[in-house]
């Protein structure tokens, strides 16, 4: 039986949803272990747990790697490290979906870098006024930390660093280069972790919790994400990829019991809106930004 085009690629988008899914349910879970080892204990254990694993499977010490490979390796792994470490600590204060639609500003800026036509203007619009009604500068906003917006922004300028970088080094070993970069955020992120957790990092059970982070945030999410990649156009996966602040707030709503205003909502929309419309409205297509680890 002929299938249509449409649910052909249901599985492919259902992989994508659920990538997304994975990577707010986490960042949930990651919510949850900040009284017992703070926002850098957790990511301590994220993403040194992901880069064991990855070390294991990808195995990037058996490549050749020349000098200036590896320095853009490590540029990468500093990036990816630090928008980890400024996206939980954005976390400690601010509601979840609120700091994944301020980090898009980072991926946004990125699409629209290079094209000066009046549309992009248009989307860049929408993105400034999501994160303006999403600063404490009105009455009618609802108070968010100083902090936890100037992390989520970290996050987000990181996030956009984190592209440009990762599309290099993934021209030569994309695979070996995250387990390298990966590593790298790790040991970034050591001593970050060490002062705030201590011995609380050797606990057995907040181990196991750091270990299902890393599954639940890293490696089901980056699995999922590039079975989506293999079948769907840049352009589909940026308009899909657009969904994520939604799905953040309601993980937030579901598992932390987070509630947004409605100033909020409509903050959130207004940055889905210029995700969506710069992916959408492409030329040529944007190559489909990576999923933060």
């Amino acid at each position: 039986m002929h299938r249509s085009p449409r649910f052909a690629t249901l599985p492919t988008v259902l992989a994508l949803v659920g990538s997304m899914a994975s990577l707010t349910s986490g960042a949930s879970f990651a919510k949850q272990l900040f009284p017992a080892l703070g926002a850098e204990g957790t990511t301590l254990l994220r993403v040194g747990f992901s880069a064991l694993m990855l070390l294991a499977f990808w195995r990037p010490w058996r490549f050749r790697w020349e000098r200036r490979q590896l320095r853009g390796v490590l540029l990468f792994g500093l990036s990816l490290g630090g928008m980890n470490l400024c996206f939980y600590l954005a976390l400690r204060t601010i509601p979840l979906g609120v700091a994944i639609a301020l980090e898009f500003v980072g991926p946004l800026a990125v699409a629209v870098a290079a094209s000066r036509r009046v549309l992009d203007f248009v989307w860049i619009g929408f993105a400034v006024i999501g994160v303006g009604l999403l600063l404490p500068l009105w009455q009618f906003s609802t108070p968010l930390d100083p902090a936890g917006i100037g992390y989520a922004v970290a996050a987000g300028v990181l996030w956009a660093a984190y592209i440009v970088l990762g599309q290099r080094a993934a021209r030569v070993h994309p695979g070996p280069a995250l387990a390298w970069a990966m590593a790298t955020s790790a040991v970034l992120a050591l001593p970050f972790g060490v002062a705030a957790a201590g011995a609380a990092l050797l606990a057995p059970p907040l181990l196991l919790a750091g270990l299902a982070l890393a599954v639940l945030s890293s490696a089901v999410p980056y699995s999922l994400e590039m079975f989506a990649l293999r079948r769907l156009p840049a352009q589909s996966f940026g308009i899909l990829l657009s969904l994520e602040p939604v799905l953040g707030a309601l993980a937030g709503l579901v598992f932390l019991h987070e509630r947004l205003s409605v100033v909020q909502w409509i903050a959130i929309g207004c940055v889905i809106v210029a995700s969506a419309g710069t992916a959408a409205t492409a030329r040529p297509p944007v190559p489909a930004e990576p999923t933060p680890l």
